[in-house]
């Protein structure tokens, strides 16, 4: 065999050309920091190529007491990841006693990362976005940080905010004309859930509010206090408002 076909031997076979269309895939996720925490907000929409495969998929999930992670990409795979981080994290306090930092918890994000670039390779990427509040600040009012990856598991700090998803570029742009440093928790929420409207407006993967099923994004919050999520009615509300002020002034 290795003389004849050695390209059918174990471990030499070349594996199928990847499509990004045998899995839902899922987008946007935003993160910005207030005073005292960081906020992070996620569209419900899960698409299959030109189909939405889920409309009220959840993608934001406290990754323990005090940290977010949010998901964009293949959404099988993200989960997992993100569930699975999520022990890691519980089995490390468990069996050390006490919680990682922040910094090791994202290095331990990056490790996961990069032991999926295999099937990243094969179009089953999935890159999440980190954040939390960092127990070891100095300053209790900048501990909010957030954390971006790579494919390759390449980790990068971000300074007061970042989007990932298809609609990254436009909630990135959309922040980047709002976002101020020392907001409060009630205004940066505000602003994760406009600018994941933006994304929504020009990218078609990224979901907007659903005013007839009732389906909003998803917004959580890290701070001394732990993570929480925004009620379907308060995140409802900022949508709401979102959309009024829109029809006010349509090219806002």
């Amino acid at each position: 065999m290795s003389q004849a076909a050695p390209e059918l031997l174990p471990g030499r076979r070349t594996l199928p050309a990847g499509t990004h269309d045998i899995a839902p895939h899922a987008t946007t996720i935003v993160s910005l920091t207030f005073s005292g925490g960081v906020v992070m907000a996620g569209d419900r929409r899960a698409t299959m190529g030109n189909l939405i495969a889920s409309r009220d998929i959840e993608k934001v999930h406290p990754a323990d007491p005090y940290s977010l992670v949010g998901i964009a990409g293949t959404a099988g795979v993200g989960l997992e990841l993100m569930r699975l981080f999520q022990v890691e994290l519980q089995h490390y306090e468990k069996i050390e006693g006490a919680m990682l930092s922040l910094d090791g918890k994202a290095n331990r994000l990056a490790t996961m990362i990069r032991n999926n670039l295999g099937a990243a390779m094969q179009g089953l990427a999935v890159i999440p976005l980190f954040a939390g509040f960092d127990l070891d600040a100095s300053d209790p009012a900048k501990a909010g940080r957030i954390f971006s990856f790579d494919v390759a598991g390449g980790l990068y700090e971000e300074h007061g905010y970042d989007a990932i998803g298809s609609g990254s570029l436009f909630a990135k742009s959309a922040l980047k004309k709002t976002y101020r440093p020392g907001l409060d928790a009630q205004a940066a929420a505000n602003l994760a859930v406009a600018a994941l409207y933006d994304a929504a407006d020009d990218d078609t993967a990224t979901g907007g509010p659903d005013v007839i099923r009732k389906i909003f994004p998803v917004v959580m919050t890290a701070t001394a206090e732990g993570t929480n999520r925004l009620s379907d009615a308060e995140t409802g509300a900022m949508a709401e408002a979102v959309l009024a002020e829109r029809r006010n002034e349509p090219t806002v």
